[in-house]
C-alpha cells in the first residue's frame, strides 16, 4: 500500500525548533490558539487547516501526538498512538515510511 498524493504538495521547509512533548499535547486541534500538529517518527508536522485532523475528523486520534505505532498498524486505537514503533515488523515499518514521506 503506498499513501501518493493526489496532487502534487507544495510544503513550507522543515523548522529545527524543539517541541516538547507537553506541547505537542496542546496541539490537538481542539483549541484555535494552537496549531494541530501530529509527530511521526519524532518529527513534528504541522497539520492544522487539514480537517481530517480536527476534532471532528477521522484522523482526530493522531493530533496532538506522536501517532508512529498507530500509523504502522493502520489503527485509530487512541492505546496505540504511542511513538515505539522500532520493534514492529518490516511490513508495518513500510507503512509507517510511507506516512512518513507522504
Amino acid at each position: 500500500m503506498s499513501f501518493e498524493p493526489k496532487h502534487k504538495v507544495e510544503l513550507d521547509s522543515p523548522k529545527d525548533d524543539v517541541i516538547s512533548v507537553e506541547y505537542l499535547s496542546k496541539c490537538d486541534g481542539t483549541n484555535p490558539d494552537y496549531p494541530t500538529y501530529v509527530a511521526i517518527k519524532g518529527t513534528v508536522f504541522d497539520v492544522t487547516g487539514n480537517k481530517a485532523y480536527g476534532p471532528e475528523g477521522s484522523y482526530k486520534v493522531f493530533a496532538g501526538k506522536d501517532a508512529s505505532r498507530a500509523l504502522a498498524q493502520s489503527s485509530l486505537k487512541l492505546e496505540e498512538c504511542r511513538p515505539e514503533w522500532e520493534d514492529l515488523s518490516d511490513e508495518h515499518k513500510k507503512v509507517l515510511n510511507d506516512w512518513y514521506t507522504y
